[in-house]
This record gives C-alpha cells, structure tokens and sequence, in this order.
C-alpha cells in the first residue's frame, strides 16, 4: 500500500509509437522505514479515531538511521473496519473531490475560450515575429533559438505534461531536504487516518520518493501524451489527469477505511492509469508489446481488461505490494469518462462558457467564444 510506480513497460505499435507501462504500483509499509515512518505506541485504554504515524527524528542513533530489511510491519487498525463513524470522515475528501472535479473542468472551459479570443491576436503576432526575423541577420550558436526549436519540435502532447513533469521533478528534490521531510509526509502522502485529509489528495500525486518511481511514471506520461492529448485537447486533458489524481485517492481512501489497512500513498500513477486506460478505451485496436519482448503484441482492449482484472484481484485478496484501489480507480476513472463522462461534462460545458463570457465582456451579447468547441473531441 505505500507508492506508486510501473512494473510493466509496454509500447503502442503502429503509425505513432507509444511506450508506457500497463500499470502502476504504490510500494507498502516498506516505504514507511525508508521514509523514516514507525508505528504510534499503542495505547488500549485509548480508542482515537485518528492516530498519526510520526516519523522518526533524525539522530544519531544507528538503529534509526539503517533501516532493517525485515519483512513488511503489519498495519495499524485505528478503527475496525465499516464502522459508520470511520466512514463518515469520508465525507470531506468525497466533497472536495467533487468540488476539485468541477473546478478542474470549468477551470478548463475558460482556458481554452481564453486560448481561443487570444487565437487572432497571436496569428498576426507570429507574422510580425517571422517578418522582425527575416530582417535580422541570424545569430550563430544562439542557445535560446536552439531551445525555442527543441520545443517547437515536441508535439503538443509533450508540451503539455513537461509542466508535469517539471513539478514532479521538484518535489522529488525537496524529499531529499531533511527539514521538508515531516511536511512532505504531512501534506504529499496520502493517508485516510491522517488528520490531513484533503489538500494531500492532490499533492501525493505529484509525490515520488524512488528515483525509479519518478523515472518510471514520468517515462509512461510522456509516452502516451500525445496520444492522449491529441484525443481529448490539451485543456480536456489537464482537466481529466488532475481529476484523477483525486478520484483514484478518493477510492483508495473507501479501501483502506473499508478494510482497515492504513498507510501512506503518493505518486503519479493513479492519474496515468486513467490517461493509460482512456487511450486504450479509444484506440482498442491499437497493438501494445512489452518493451523488452517487441516480439510479442497484444491488442489495448485486451491490455486494459488484464489491467483491471489485476487490480480488482488485488483489492479482494489484499495484496500489499501495489495500490491497487487507487490503479482500479484511476482506470475505471479512464474508462468511464471515455465512453460517458465526455459527452456529460465537456460536452455540456457551452451554458458555462457563455456565463464567462458574459461576465467577462460585462454583460454584453454573448457572441463568440460561448459555443466555440475548439476543435477538440
């Protein structure tokens, strides 16, 4: 129950080559002693609702300092499992997760009828750009003309998760700030016995503690960005990845309450499964090879049907290696927007777009903008 990572390397065969991993993993109770992580003192005359795991101080003692390769500490029950009142501390992360939901799409809505009135005026810009540098005689070695061309020849799917990819990356390197180390715990791992329950919902996605984990996850997005922002716009996109980061948390949070085996969670790969599993909901036809065994091709309906069968397996019999609540959620997630939550959400977004508009515009006539679709699917 502890990260996130990706345990099988695929790659999309065809006209677009895409290489990702078939799933992602969250690392057990093993992460809480890498972390730093020790069981509260139990105390039987006390029944808390809530019990913290603290993490160890850094001393010098050597038995906190080397961690011991024993098996995997049991977990802790802070309550036993179904009770009405464990659940009931659910119904803050299940409001915030609608709430996020909402304000991620309408959020996005107003970008792209942004991106689309600022359309025009960026035309005639980049004519006037192009005209300035005819004029001007070309530099030699100019590092930013280099970068500028490196950036213009990613697709527009790779532009837009290097941002995510860019955060990632930074919270990656305040894991390794030894004074960041208890509010990188408190805020950017996910834990429903915590008494920090919303905000690391969002945050833990953007969490990695493994190099491996981060390199991993990050080498899936990129993989299938393209592909997937291609698909949905680049707007769609942001708005259904950082959703589901939440809505996987949020499922993972109704497993470890209904089965009483907290823990701490964080990474990436919760939102991956959902971008994983809306690609291969709308490509089922596309071949996908395990990366170290191109010879052998299988179809991203039959990858995604293993996919879920995995981790609803690992739901009931418990396993512990992987988060699996959180990669069932996110590809449920996937799915689900796909083939109904498009046509429910995106799709019915004009009477918001027009109310923008006409705050915007301060009650003007709502011409242009409102029912603009932007191109994308």
């Amino acid at each position: 129950m502890a990260w996130r990572s990706c345990s099988l390397l695929l790659r999309l065969t065809g006209d677009d080559v895409f290489r990702s991993s078939a799933r992602g993993g969250r690392w057990p109770h093993s992460f809480q002693q890498r972390c730093g992580f020790r069981k509260a003192s139990k105390k039987p005359e006390s029944k808390k609702v809530e019990e913290e795991l603290i993490p160890h101080q850094h001393a010098e003692s050597s038995e906190v300092a080397v961690p011991r390769r024993s098996p995997a500490p049991h977990s802790v029950h802070h309550r036993p499992p179904g009770s009405p009142r464990a659940f009931s501390r659910l119904l803050r992360p299940l409001v915030f997760t609608v709430g996020f939901t909402g304000c991620s799409f309408g959020s996005a809505a107003i970008w792209q009828y942004e991106s689309l009135k600022s359309r025009v005026q960026s035309y005639f810009d980049e004519i006037r750009a192009d005209w300035l540098e005819k004029l001007r005689p070309p530099k030699r070695g100019d590092v930013r003309k280099e970068i500028n061309q490196w950036w213009h020849s990613l697709s527009e799917g790779q532009r837009t998760v290097t941002g995510i990819i860019a955060a990632n990356a930074l919270v990656f390197c305040c894991w390794r700030v030894p004074s960041l180390q208890r509010s990188m715990i408190k805020y950017f791992t996910s834990n429903p016995a915590s008494k920090t329950l919303c905000s690391p919902m969002l945050l833990s996605t953007f969490s990695h503690f493994s190099f491996f984990h981060l390199a991993a996850n990050m080498y899936v997005l990129w993989s299938f960005s393209t592909s997937a922002v291609s698909m949905l716009g680049r707007e769609q996109f942001m708005a259904v990845y950082l959703s589901a980061g939440v809505v996987s948390t949020f499922v993972s949070y109704i497993c470890k309450m209904a089965t009483g085996r907290f823990g701490p969670s964080l990474g990436a790969s919760g939102a991956i499964m959902t971008v994983l599993a809306a690609v291969c909901t709308k490509m089922p036809e596309a071949k996908l090879a395990i990366i170290f065994l191109p010879m052998f091709t299988f179809t991203a309906a039959n990858a995604l049907k293993a996919i879920v069968a995995m981790d609803t397996a690992g739901v009931v019999l418990g396993w512990k290696f992987f988060d699996h609540a959180a990669h069932l959620g996110g590809a449920l997630f996937g799915v689900w927007y796909i083939l109904f939550g498009h046509e429910l959400i995106w799709k019915n977004r004009e009477p918001f777009v027009k109310l923008w508009h006409d705050l915007r515009t301060r009650g003007g006539p709502g011409r242009g903008g409102g029912s603009d679709d932007g191109g994308t699917a």
